[in-house]
């Protein structure tokens, strides 16, 4: 008897001894990939505040552009161009894109206090220019031609690629380099998927120095600055006339 109830004593063997069980797992397995997740996430936020003060840092510079200048740039590619921007308070910007050769510009966009105009040369090479004026509603439009070498422009733009890059665990990093003469401070970076860096830089005035955008085949640089525009670049042509567009609703 007494043996009998010794063995009746004995712990039983439980069926999932040596086991993890099912749950078990499923906890374990949340933790690694959680785990995986928070790191990703921290990450993602380490990178967007480092690539935030880098381009704040530059962007800051490139803010402190200058109300009245007058700026030209070469470009290269396909088509090279000269290209003439200038500014003047309290509202006077000129534009002009000649192309290599060309003794004429192919865009000529004048804006004054008597409105916003895109002037061009006779198709003949004799007699006037020929100019339309805009409406306030379609000034947009032309303002896009030449937005690619505002300051504001590339601000916006990378402001936007801060946080971009900071979740694809893009770099952006600050360099110097000397165009023309110019001393110029850049922000490079390199956006995933697309091969080559591309670069934008400063002046020390805080204009356009260079872009090189690695996807695109044309870049530009600065090849002249003068803080004081000639008064003549807001002026229509001489002898122009003058086409008002007028804008049409359905």
């Amino acid at each position: 008897m007494l043996r009998t109830r010794e063995r009746e004593r004995r712990p039983r063997s439980h069926p999932t001894k040596g086991r993890v069980p099912l749950a078990a797992l499923a906890v374990v397995s949340l933790g690694v990939s959680g785990c995986s997740i928070v790191h990703k996430v921290a990450t993602a936020v380490h990178d967007i505040r480092g690539n935030k003060a880098t381009i704040d840092g530059f962007t800051s510079t490139l803010s402190n552009q200058p109300p009245k200048f007058e700026v030209e740039y070469t470009t290269t590619g396909s088509a090279p161009a000269t290209v003439v921007y200038a500014a003047s308070p309290p509202g006077d910007v000129a534009f002009t894109d000649t192309q290599s050769g060309a003794s004429t510009p192919s865009v000529d966009l004048i804006v004054n206090a008597t409105g916003e105009y895109a002037c061009e040369p006779p198709q003949s090479g004799a007699g006037p220019d020929s100019c339309q004026k805009f409406p306030p509603a379609d000034k947009a439009q032309e303002e896009n031609i030449y937005d690619f070498y505002t300051a504001s422009h590339w601000v916006s733009f990378l402001r936007d690629f801060a946080l971009a890059a900071g979740f694809a665990g893009d770099k952006v990093s600050r360099s110097s380099m000397s165009v023309n003469g110019f001393s110029l401070s850049c922000v490079d970076f390199v956006a995933t998927g697309v091969p080559g860096t591309s670069t934008i830089c400063t002046t020390t005035q805080g204009l356009l120095g260079y872009v090189k955008v690695a996807s695109d085949s044309t870049s530009f640089e600065i090849t002249s600055y003068s803080g004081s525009p000639d008064p003549s670049l807001f002026t229509l042509p001489p002898g122009a006339t003058v086409t008002t567009v007028t804008t049409t609703t359905s």
